[in-house]
C-alpha cells in the first residue's frame, strides 16, 4: 500500500534535494575552472542569488536553471543529474526499448505527450529528440526561449510550429530550422498524434 509523505518529510526531501543541486553546479563550476563571477556574468544571474544556489538556498525557475546550463556548457538534464557520479562506457547506441523519457520543463501539460531522447546521454554538443505529440496538445502557454539552434523533422502527421509570433504548418516529411532564442511552442491541430525528431544545439533539456 503506498504511503505518502507528510509535510514536514516533504520539506526535508525538497531541502536535500535543493542542497544536492548546489553541489552539482558549484562542481560543474569548479570541474570547468570557473569563478562564481565568470557563471554569474555568463548565465545574466546575480551573483548573490547563484552564491544562495550553491549554498542549496534557492529555488531557482526553469529558465534559470537553462541559463546557468549554458553557462556551465551542459544541458539542463545533466545538471540536476543528482546522485550520479558519470563514470563508465556509454554505448553510441540507443536501442527502441532504452531510449530515455523526460519533460522537458514542469509547465508541460500532462496530456500523454513523450519525449524521448535519441542520443546516449546530455553530455553532447547536440540533442536529438523523439517527439509523440497527441492530438489538441499545446504549449502556448509555455513557450520555449533559449539559446542555441534547433531543426526538427515530422514523421507523421499535422504539425503546427510558432516561432516568433509566426505559424508554420507541417506536415510528414516537411522540416523546419530556427533559432531558440525567439519564442516557439507548437500545436497539434489534427486527429492523429504527431511524430517528430527534433535535433537541438547546444543541449538544453
Amino acid at each position: 500500500m503506498a504511503t505518502s509523505l507528510k509535510s514536514g518529510d516533504q520539506g526535508q526531501v525538497h531541502e536535500a534535494l535543493r542542497r544536492a543541486l548546489g553541489q552539482q553546479i558549484r562542481q560543474l563550476r569548479l570541474d570547468r575552472g570557473l569563478t562564481l563571477e565568470e557563471v554569474a556574468s555568463r548565465s545574466g544571474c546575480s551573483l548573490g542569488s547563484l552564491s544562495q544556489l550553491e549554498r542549496g538556498l534557492g529555488n531557482p525557475s526553469f529558465a534559470t536553471l537553462v541559463r546557468i546550463s549554458h553557462a556551465l556548457r551542459v544541458s539542463v538534464a545533466r545538471l540536476v543529474e543528482l546522485g550520479q557520479d558519470g563514470q563508465g562506457v556509454v554505448s553510441p547506441v540507443v536501442r527502441k526499448g532504452q531510449r530515455r523519457r523526460f519533460n522537458p520543463h514542469n509547465s508541460m501539460p500532462g496530456d500523454g505527450t513523450i519525449y524521448e531522447l535519441l542520443t546516449p546521454d546530455f553530455d553532447r554538443a547536440l540533442e536529438v529528440i523523439y517527439l509523440h505529440v497527441p492530438p489538441g496538445s499545446s504549449t502556448e502557454a509555455t513557450p520555449f526561449v533559449h539559446e542555441g539552434e534547433e531543426s526538427g523533422y515530422i514523421v507523421k502527421g499535422t504539425h503546427e510550429v510558432h516561432v516568433d509570433g509566426t505559424l508554420h504548418v507541417l506536415r510528414a516529411g516537411d522540416n523546419i530550422s530556427y533559432e531558440s532564442t525567439k519564442p516557439h511552442w507548437y500545436r497539434n491541430p489534427g486527429k492523429e498524434p504527431v511524430e517528430a525528431i527534433w535535433i537541438i544545439t547546444p543541449p538544453t533539456f
